[in-house]
């Protein structure tokens, strides 16, 4: 499945509050617009982007960005080893 569609429907991304406090915790951020910040990533023409059964997955640099297919809701992001 092409990642495109992820790209179509980036306008629909968003999480939860408690989503917005574990991607800034594993990520480190000091931004409140964790969001956007995601966006940018998942938008960046380097990021690697792929679904696997019910989830996106979009990984840029060291950073995994977890998307629900189905709602777009952002689930979490981590830092790769």
């Amino acid at each position: 499945m092409s990642d495109q569609l992820l790209i179509d429907h980036i306008d629909k991304i968003h999480t939860t509050e408690m989503g917005i406090d574990r991607i800034k915790r594993n990520l480190k951020l000091d931004t409140d617009d964790v969001v956007e910040f995601c966006k940018r990533l998942i938008l960046d023409k380097n990021c690697h982007t792929y679904r696997q059964g019910k989830n996106w997955y979009c990984e840029l640099d060291n950073i995994r960005i977890t998307v629900n297919a189905h709602s777009y809701t952002m689930i979490t992001a981590h830092v790769m080893n």
